[in-house]
């Protein structure tokens, strides 16, 4: 038998693979039903070759809004984001009762900054994957109002899961998550 591995691996997708891996290990046999993770330090001066730039996700987070610099910053975003497709599809391909742990779970992906050039927190990004058991329907874009608290899209996931809460953290109300009439859903945990 060969000797483990010991330490994190060096390569950055080898070591979100096997995060996903073990966060979809757990789902599955119910060690948990909660998991955060944080795929690295923000501050950090780490490269992603694979995202096309050479420049650190920290330098190119401080872009002065010149153009390349945004598109650096932008690379690295997508090429980070990417990799959350390897976890989706894994979660989608786990059986789950009737479903899948994709149909099951409620993924929360984000970002500290809205703007990380200014160091600022104002409308951050926040992706919601998967179906939560029904309480997500999936294929919706909404734009918060200027100020809206993150806390706020919270509320309505905590509540579709069956909590019965009207605050979450410093929300001060409820993002509507609903698909409005005559758009279609994407359905089926994609």
């Amino acid at each position: 038998m060969p000797e483990a591995p010991s330490g994190i691996p060096d390569s950055w997708e080898e070591h979100m693979q096997l995060m996903f891996d073990l966060q979809v290990l757990a789902l599955q046999t119910d060690m948990t039903r909660v998991i955060t993770l944080k795929t690295g330090f923000d501050q950090s001066n780490r490269t992603f070759p694979r995202s096309g730039t050479t420049k650190s996700i920290h330098g190119a987070s401080h872009h002065g809004n010149v153009a390349d610099d945004i598109m650096d910053f932008n690379k690295i975003n997508t090429y980070r984001l990417g990799a959350v497709a390897y976890f989706l599809e894994k979660m989608k391909n786990t059986v789950d009762g009737d479903g899948s742990l994709l149909d099951k779970t409620a993924i929360v992906w984000g970002s500290p900054m809205g703007d990380s050039n200014l160091h600022n927190h104002l409308r951050c990004p926040l992706l919601l994957m998967g179906h939560a058991n029904g309480a997500l329907a999936g294929g919706l874009h909404v734009r918060a109002t200027e100020g809206t608290p993150m806390a706020n899209a919270f509320v309505p996931l905590m509540q579709g899961m069956g909590h019965e809460m009207e605050s979450f953290g410093d929300s001060n109300g409820s993002l509507d998550l609903t698909v409005p009439r005559g758009v279609a859903s994407t359905g089926g945990g994609e």
